[in-house]
C-alpha cells in the first residue's frame, strides 16, 4: 500500500515529526531516523556547539550531507530538521526518493509546544514569536513545494495525532495508487 519505500517528515520545529514520526516507523516497518540525531551521532557533538563552531552555514552544510545519506537508504522514516528544505538539492531528494509529508504547526502552536526547549540554536534569545514568523513565512513555501501530503496541527494528544497522520497517509496513499496509469 506504501508508493515508497522511504516516508520522509518536513515541517517546522514543534510540528511533531520526530515524536509522530517513531510512532509511524513502527506502524510502518521502518526504521527511524531523526536528521539532527543523525547529524550529532556522525560528528560526536550536539547540534548547539556546531552552530557555535561553524555557525548555521556549516551545519547547514552538514545538514544537507547528512540528508543524502539517510534519502539513500531504503525502508526508513526521516524526521528532518525544520531547515533542512532550504537547500534546493535536499529538497529535490527528498522528493525524489520518497513519499514527503508536511508536518504543519501554527507559530502560536509551536510557541507553546517549545516553550520550554532551549536546545534550538535559531530560537536562543531571540524574540521567539518573530523568529517563528519569520522562519514560517520563509520556509512554508518550500515546505508547500515538494510535500505530497500535508498534516495541520492540532492541539491534541500524540496519540491521536498519530492516528490521524496514519488515516489522512494511507487515504493519499490509496488515491495515489488508484490514480497512478499503468
Amino acid at each position: 500500500m506504501n508508493p515508497s519505500s522511504n516516508l520522509f517528515l518536513i515541517g517546522p520545529s514543534g510540528a511533531g515529526k520526530t515524536s509522530i514520526g517513531r510512532r509511524l516507523a513502527e506502524h510502518y516497518g521502518l526504521i527511524f531516523l531523526d536528521l539532527d540525531r543523525e547529524i550529532e551521532e556522525h560528528t560526536g557533538v550536539d547540534v548547539s556547539t556546531i552552530f557555535e563552531i561553524e555557525g548555521e552555514a556549516g551545519f547547514r552544510q552538514r545538514e544537507a550531507s547528512m540528508l543524502a545519506q539517510c534519502s539513500e537508504r531504503e525502508g526508513v522514516l526521516l524526521a528532518t530538521g525544520a531547515g533542512a528544505i532550504l537547500d534546493p538539492k535536499s529538497r529535490r531528494l527528498l522528493h525524489q526518493t520518497g513519499f514527503v509529508v508536511w508536518m504543519q504547526a501554527s507559530v502560536d502552536q509551536q510557541l507553546q509546544r517549545l516553550q520550554r526547549d532551549r536546545a534550538r540554536p535559531l530560537l536562543v534569545g531571540v524574540d521567539r514569536n518573530a523568529r517563528l514568523t519569520a522562519m514560517a513565512a520563509q520556509r512554508n513555501p518550500l515546505y508547500q513545494e515538494i510535500a505530497e501530503l500535508d498534516i495541520p496541527g492540532h492541539n491534541e494528544r500524540t496519540s491521536r495525532a498519530f492516528a490521524r497522520c496514519v488515516r489522512r497517509i494511507e487515504a493519499q496513499w490509496q488515491r495515489l495508487t488508484t490514480t497512478t496509469p499503468p
